[in-house]
């Protein structure tokens, strides 16, 4: 059956201009510069072992912090953007494309190339290459599914995220190899831990196009309101940052992303009571 005919959206008014938001997109810029670095990092990375049969990592590290840097500036863009009222459509597209490079790009090429192009035998290249690509192809599908229910106003881009977020995924990744470093920083390999992270890649592939719904988080910023147990518990949680440093870093950040993936699956399971509790939402019909 043919396909039915679709008339295209009308044109702006005539002499409206295209509206560019300064601080909302710079923010933007800073991921996608995370991004670029991250990836030039990893191309630069020597993963021959030395004399010594250990392996460099500081390459590596390097690209893993600026990708989690890139998951801080896409944190705060859209906050910014919707603070001062400067939610546009140009920063929604910008947007998308930082993240299909910072957080789909990026993490791809870089279990590609730390797991798959050491493990895989070299007549099985193009399987390592097949399994990085699903993951950024399915990032990509994540990130246009998200703009069309934007653009139509349609639930899953704004309390609720449909499948899970590209950015998290990529600071899963990201943290996870980073634990994984530092239990084997003085080995030549990642060993047995390192043939976890294209499982991990490819769970986070389906996860992103998936109709699992999770919490966007949109209702905190600046001017929203907590209880004082919960400012207690920020308090607490900045300042172990501040003091223990690396071994959050370590083991604090994929725990964290862990628990934001599973919560995917229990949040159906619990009263809205606890919802509204926990993703600090004034509304009770938020998700439903």
């Amino acid at each position: 059956m043919a396909a039915s005919f679709q008339p295209a959206a009308p044109p702006p008014p005539e002499g409206e201009k295209l509206k560019i938001y300064f601080l909302p997109n710079l923010f933007t810029a800073g991921n996608l510069f995370c991004g670029f670095v991250a990836l030039t990092q990893i191309v630069e990375a020597n993963l021959t072992p030395d004399v010594g049969g250990t392996v460099e990592w500081r390459p590596i590290k390097m690209a893993l912090a600026f990708i989690l840097l890139a998951c801080i500036f896409d944190l705060f863009d859209g906050r910014v953007a919707r603070m001062g009222g400067h939610e546009s459509p140009f920063g929604r597209e910008f947007d998308s494309l930082a993240d299909l490079i910072s957080f789909g790009v990026a993490p791809a090429f870089l279990v590609h190339r730390v797991v798959l192009r050491q493990a895989l035998p070299v007549e099985y290249t193009e399987l390592g290459w097949f399994i990085a690509s699903i993951y950024l192809i399915c990032g990509a599908f994540r990130l246009a599914r998200f703009n069309c229910l934007s653009a139509m106003n349609r639930p899953g881009a704004g309390k609720d995220f449909l499948g899970f977020p590209i950015p998290s995924a990529a600071g899963l990744v990201a943290s996870v190899t980073l634990f994984i470093i530092k239990l084997n920083e003085k080995e030549k390999d990642l060993g047995h831990w390192g043939y976890l992270l294209p499982v991990v890649l490819i769970f986070l592939s389906v996860m992103m196009v998936s109709e699992v719904r999770y919490p966007s988080f949109k209702s905190l910023g600046l001017r929203s309101t907590t209880t004082f147990l919960k400012l207690v518990i920020a308090a607490l949680f900045i300042g172990s940052l501040l003091v223990l440093k690396e071994k959050i870093l370590y083991y604090v950040l994929p725990l964290f992303f862990t628990s934001y993936l599973i919560y995917g699956f229990v949040r159906p399971h619990i009263s809205r009571a606890w919802r509204r509790e926990i993703e600090d939402d004034d509304d009770p019909e938020a998700g439903h």
